[in-house]
């Protein structure tokens, strides 16, 4: 009789409050980074902002608890990445991953041929997604769809393409440097720059750099929190950034403890008129940011999202 294996013991999680600022390894897909991360932080919620691809390196901000109200914010957010783009073969997710559909001689190509082909992706640009990719159609991810061998129709959109240039050479690899808004993607860009040399490409490696606003950002590989957290807990939470390092980009308004109280039991704010209505930031007379929220441009502060520790304002003396 084969001896029962002994069970691994099941995670015991905790309220976990910050942001983590992970350099994914390639070969997983950033819902099983987020995953082991959890396990190891033992943290009872955890989001991240912003998918990467299986074979795609760097930046994966992740969001542990109250973190995960401000994560859509992130998203949105403005990104850098490098990349290598193979020329003279077009694979079916457009990178190295998939299956090679076409193969093209590459022509000799000039500097100048090559900058006049990367031109027309700068800017605000409509941009077809990739076949294989987690945007939803019908309620179901295009991958799912692609990979059942249906014919689909990949939606194009507006993205916004800041920065894109040619750093070296390599034969037939291009190395490029991409700054690029939110829903921008890089295999799309290099595929579509494939076809304006007329020999075809897909990425072969794709790192990203940064995320606004962590532009020069200190990254926690897998290994590292490994281990650090066979150091002690306590080693693993001193990895997490505030959550308010996340809100750099907004707009702060301070409010006392009378006004922070009454923001925490659902009351509105009306503050002096700013220029312009905006977004912001609401901090309390500690420091401490208290949630997000729209000011009007009569003053009215109108609560996006708070945090769970804004309801136990105390409300001033």
């Amino acid at each position: 009789m084969t001896p029962e294996r002994p069970k691994k013991p099941r995670t015991v999680f905790r309220p976990l409050h910050g942001l983590l600022l992970l350099d994914k390894p390639a070969g997983l897909s950033s819902n099983q980074a987020l995953q082991q991360v959890r396990h190891l932080f033992r943290a009872e919620k955890a989001g991240h902002t912003g998918s990467l691809d299986p074979l795609a390196t760097g930046l994966l901000p992740v969001c542990f608890g109250e973190a995960t109200k401000i994560a859509g914010s992130l998203l949105g957010a403005r990104k850098a990445y490098e990349t290598v783009a193979v020329l003279g073969a077009t694979t079916d997710t457009d990178d190295a991953d998939g299956a090679v559909l076409i193969e093209r001689p590459v022509p000799a190509l000039s500097d100048a041929a090559i900058e006049a082909a990367l031109a027309p992706l700068r800017g605000r640009i409509r941009q077809r997604a990739p076949v294989y990719s987690a945007l939803k159609q019908g309620g179901e991810p295009l991958y799912a769809k692609a990979r059942r061998g249906e014919a689909i129709e990949a939606p194009e959109r507006d993205v916004d393409v800041h920065i894109l240039e040619l750093l070296e050479r390599d034969g037939a690899r291009l190395r490029l440097r991409v700054e690029c808004g939110s829903g921008t993607y890089v295999r799309s860009l290099v595929r579509d720059l494939g076809e304006a040399l007329g020999c075809g490409a897909h990425v072969e490696t794709l790192r990203r750099l940064w995320v606004e606003p962590f532009r020069d950002p200190e990254m926690y590989t897998l290994d590292r929190l490994r281990g650090l957290a066979a150091e002690g807990e306590g080693r693993l939470d001193a990895c997490l950034l505030p959550i308010e390092a996340g809100l750099a980009p907004f707009a702060r308004v301070e409010v006392d403890a009378d006004q922070a109280a009454r923001l925490g039991h659902g009351q509105r704010l009306r503050l002096p008129p700013p220029v312009a209505p905006r977004e912001v930031a609401v901090f309390g007379p500690d420091g401490r940011a208290l949630g997000l929220a729209e000011l009007e441009a009569d003053g009215r502060l109108q609560v996006r999202r708070l945090f769970a520790w804004a309801s136990a304002s105390p409300r001033g003396e």
